[in-house]
């Protein structure tokens, strides 16, 4: 029996490509090849190969247009991601294709990126870190880099799913006091104690930290503007390990300018890889490059996750355990 024809978009983990190899004829970019930069690309490789499943990763743009270009062999796309406002998931229904993520297995990783960011911003480690590699360190000094500590802090989670109950309870371990913002309040066992804010404006005039983890889309684009800086402390920090396009760059530049913002910390970019260039000339802002679940644990479980939805579609004839469309 021939095993169905899978194309991979992005070069993945070395047991996750074991096993795609294994169980499908698939079609591998072990190079990462930019090619999947290019919707239609992606479309006309599927077509040349007459792939049944596709499976992505968070960026590829598989908008309308793209998924318009599809062969009709595909079935599935599985991504390779939690987030997939990258998939016009309309269109894909609309073609009767199953769209796939993985969520779950990466919520405590992304917490630990958001609290690394956190602590970066507090205790201003990133400013540490290029003084010392710029070789311009003179000693310690009574009040060199003088950050703040996050004990007694009043934490913000916008967004209270599962990264964000994830955060809460790492900042518990450090005597800091809970709030969030979501549309609805959670229940007392996930809320542990946490305060719960059904407006923007009581949330933010609460909390000396903002932490976001809000769902991409529309709704949320633009999310943190002047106007909701403006109704934070002075000396707040924010943080964002959520969706690049939920933070109006211009405006945190400018908060981070002024010092209303005393710092940042971003993993997650509006257009990524391109990054906002007012954000390069300050120092109170720590960058990383989106590594929200990069751990070798949870890219492993992303990946079988992916898998497995694959498995359920095309090899066993089963609705996927964690589809979208």
């Amino acid at each position: 029996m021939s095993r169905p024809v899978l194309l991979l978009t992005r070069k993945l983990p070395a047991a996750i490509e074991a096993r795609a190899a294994r169980d499908y004829d698939a079609k591998l970019n072990s190079t990462d090849d930019p090619w999947y930069r290019d919707g239609a690309e992606i479309a006309r490789r599927a077509a040349a190969i007459s792939a049944e499943g596709v499976l992505c990763a968070a960026g590829d743009p598989l908008g309308a247009a793209t998924i318009g270009a599809l062969p009709a062999s595909v079935k599935i796309i599985a991504t390779f991601s939690v987030g997939y406002d990258h998939i016009d998931i309309a269109a894909a229904k609309a073609r009767g294709i199953v769209v796939t993520n993985t969520p779950e297995v990466l919520s405590f990783a992304t917490a630990e990126c958001a609290f690394t960011l956190m602590l970066m911003a507090a205790r201003r480690a990133g400013e540490g870190e290029r003084l010392v590699r710029a070789q311009k360190w003179e000693g310690w000094a009574p009040t060199q880099l003088m950050g703040v500590t996050l004990e007694g802090k009043k934490l913000g989670i916008a967004g209270f799913g599962r990264i964000g109950r994830e955060l809460a309870a790492m900042a518990r371990g450090f005597r800091m006091e809970i709030h969030y913002r979501d549309l609805h309040r959670a229940p007392p066992e996930l809320e542990q104690g946490a305060t719960f804010h059904d407006n923007d404006e009581g949330f933010l005039g609460a909390i000396d930290i903002l932490s976001m983890h809000m769902p991409g889309g529309e709704a949320t684009r633009k999310w943190l503007n002047a106007e909701r800086l403006g109704r934070m402390r002075k000396g707040s920090i924010v943080i964002n390990t959520g969706r690049g396009g939920s933070v109006d760059d211009a405006a945190l530049v400018a908060a981070l300018s002024s010092g209303h913002i005393r710092a940042a910390g971003l993993d997650v970019y509006d257009g990524e890889p391109r990054i906002f260039d007012g954000y390069f000339g300050l120092e109170n802002v720590a960058l990383l490059p989106h590594l929200g679940s990069a751990t070798i644990e949870t890219r492993d479980a992303m990946g079988h996750r992916a898998l497995d939805n694959l498995d359920a579609v095309l090899i066993r004839g089963q609705a996927a355990p964690h589809g979208l469309a």
